[in-house]
């Protein structure tokens, strides 16, 4: 009798498969976003936001690094793949990390580090002390809006420090697992580690994954593989066009869908080898603002610029 290969045996027995996931790099995710985000702040116009956002992203790695002391139960994880696979589920709920035991010391943290820096803006300062002095309720209800989408709850101008709390526990939940351990899911254009929706898709061009392109997560940073023109949000293939700005940066895309009147950007690394989609798509928001003039919509926007993610 034949045993059916599981996607992970398949991936395995084939050394020239494409990788399905792209789980992110522990050590490095937070890290290499922190650089990029100082490097694309240099003549940009919203640059001392960037530069902001930097010091903020610097933290998130020292937070991360400091909840790989945390334990990890094993047995947990081990159902929740069992589950996952299953029921074609994602293997944890970003929208349930609202009620993790570590998202409030991880926001402490963030909120500690980027305020000691001593040359964050004035504004930028009122905003943390604002977050430190409510209440652990008015955190979670805030947290709780923010992954709900509640956006008439929420406070869009300390969102960001929120946002970025909650990514350090969805980014170490996730990178407990192994690729291999990632279901394949019904909705393809959701996250298949925490199932929430793509900030962005990167084409890269290293390794066995060149040439093909990635669905980027917002809040875990795994990426996920996405045949090149089709819808991300309605997996159309029909009607999928692609606008530039002209004399702009050939690295960035802005890719619509006629069928579901979306858009999302789409980023070339053979373009730009240091392309950081999280950072790329903050630091490209003059797309953004042309992309608003056309009848298409972004389904979500960066998770640390929440203005963009009220339309």
């Amino acid at each position: 009798m034949q045993r059916i290969l599981e996607p992970g045996e398949i991936e395995a027995l084939d050394h020239n498969a494409i990788p399905r996931i792209r789980l992110p790099e522990r050590a490095s995710v937070f890290g290499n976003r922190a650089r990029r985000l100082k490097q694309l702040a240099a003549g940009n116009a919203i640059g001392e936001y960037l530069s902001l956002m930097a010091v903020l992203v610097e933290a998130q790695q020292l937070a991360l690094d400091k909840l790989a002391g945390e334990p990890n139960d094993h047995a947990r994880d081990q159902a929740s793949i069992n589950l996952a696979n299953a029921h074609l589920m994602p293997l944890i709920l970003a929208t349930d990390q609202a009620h993790s035991p570590h998202w409030q010391a991880v926001l402490a943290q963030l909120l500690e580090h980027t305020a000691s820096t001593g040359n964050i803006p004035a504004a930028a300062a009122q905003l943390i002390t604002r977050i430190q002095q409510s209440s652990a309720n008015q955190r979670d209800s805030q947290a709780e809006a923010i992954l709900r989408g509640n956006v008439e709850i929420v406070d869009p101008a300390t969102a960001p420090f929120y946002t970025a709390a909650l990514q350090v526990v969805c980014c170490d939940l996730v990178t407990r697992f192994s690729e291999r351990d990632v279901p394949l899911l019904d909705t393809p254009g959701l996250c298949p580690c925490c199932g929430s929706p793509p900030v962005a898709s990167v084409v890269r061009m290293d390794g066995q994954s060149q040439g093909h392109r990635y669905l980027q997560c917002s809040m875990c940073a795994a990426e996920w593989h996405m045949v090149r023109i089709k819808c991300s949000h309605c997996d159309s293939t029909k009607g999928i066009a692609y606008h530039v700005i002209e004399g702009g940066p050939a690295a960035v895309k802005a890719e619509t869908c006629d069928e579901c009147h979306s858009w999302l950007k789409i980023f070339y690394q053979e373009k730009d080898p240091f392309i950081e989609p999280l950072a790329d798509d903050l630091a490209s928001v003059t797309l953004d603002l042309l992309m608003g003039e056309t009848t298409y919509a972004r389904r979500r926007g960066n998770p640390l610029f929440w203005q963009s993610m009220e339309n």
